[in-house]
């Protein structure tokens, strides 16, 4: 190996380590917040790049009937709501809008000639079409066991996880997507080339990790949400809406998750199996980060993109071992030095 590989291959590594920085801040962020670690985080990765895919392929949008049955089934169990309250909610148009919503996303997804827009306004689209699911599935799924102990909140997150990868084949297919780049210029460093698209990836994940740590460690709005996961009923005494927390997060992963699709579509083929392996790893960096450390988490994914880039040079049949091994000493390390607490019994 010499310094021109490894300089390619530490681009390669970094560009990784981006999207799964991204990941594992959306794993701490949405686990620090509601006690759910989302393993369908992936599944919004896949679903970005693979409805950008059938757009510019002018496929049919299947994915689109997710979000109409999603916005169909909360709007019924808001009207089962009301109904019990009688008319007590604050928002009685709001299951009217999500009607509408998914009546808007259906027609433009169905009528409209997609495939012929510019490429910035078919990304819009499709981050406006797949971005809500993220607080519909928490309305429909997590809501309604929110007080759950974070076992059974795991197994349902697994559960999700298993129907969004059933979904996403018969909605795409078992073929995979690989999208356009949003520019095919480069940047020449000397004897390097610098993929234009590998800067996308880096610039907006730097932008989105240091939003999101102004967000969650320097303003009041973020650390009321993260209060939340505290004491619920502390939170909700204080005027702090613990499912309004929830909501939030997930959109906030869904954004992170859609984002990070469209972006990789273009450099990688995502498959609708794909972003489980990818949440993965982002899964590891979140876990070198504690689940609670936002720059620990973002460090540990870059070296997790590192560590991938240059086991696929020296050993390609074993790099997912080599990466899923980190797991295995960070968590020894995190036994050995936390102190343990033990639940209080029921």
């Amino acid at each position: 190996m010499n310094a021109q590989i490894m300089v390619l291959l530490g681009q390669d590594g970094i560009t990784n380590g981006a999207i799964y920085a991204l990941l594992a801040l959306a794993l701490v962020m949405v686990f620090t917040v509601t006690r759910i670690l989302l393993i369908p985080q992936g599944e919004f990765v896949a679903f970005g790049a693979l409805t950008m895919g059938a757009i510019q392929s002018g496929r049919p949008l299947l994915v689109a009937w997710l979000t109409v049955g999603l916005c169909v089934a909360t709007a019924a169990l808001d009207v089962a709501g009301l109904l019990r309250r009688h008319g007590g909610r604050r928002r009685p148009w709001w299951p009217l809008l999500k009607l509408a919503y998914a009546g808007a996303m259906a027609w433009i997804g169905f009528q409209l000639p997609l495939a012929s827009w510019p490429q910035l306004a078919q990304a819009g689209y499709t981050l406006v079409l797949l971005v809500p699911l993220g607080p519909l599935l928490y309305r429909l799924v997590f809501q309604p066991i929110a007080a759950a102990p974070p076992l059974v909140l795991l197994i349902v997150s697994i559960a999700l996880h298993v129907v969004l990868v059933g979904v996403g084949l018969l909605a795409f297919g078992a073929d995979g997507a690989h999208t356009l780049p949003f520019s095919d210029d480069g940047v020449e460093l000397g004897a390097l080339h610098l993929n234009s698209q590998a800067l996308w990836v880096v610039a907006v994940s730097l932008a989105l990790i240091a939003a999101l740590f102004l967000l969650f460690e320097r303003s009041l709005y973020g650390k009321a949400l993260r209060a939340a996961a505290m004491n619920r009923l502390g939170a909700r005494l204080m005027g702090i809406s613990p499912v309004f927390a929830g909501q939030a997060m997930f959109l906030l992963a869904a954004f992170i998750g859609v984002l990070s699709g469209l972006l990789i579509g273009p450099v990688t083929t995502i498959y609708y199996d794909s972003g489980f392996l990818i949440s993965l790893k982002g899964f590891v960096g979140a876990i070198i980060g504690g689940l609670v450390s936002y720059p620990l988490a973002a460090g540990g994914a870059l070296l997790v993109g590192l560590i991938e880039a240059y086991s696929a040079f020296w050993a390609s049949a074993y790099k997912e071992v080599i990466v899923f091994v980190l797991i295995i000493p960070v968590l020894l390390w995190r036994s050995l030095t936390s102190g343990h607490i033990e639940e209080d019994e029921e």
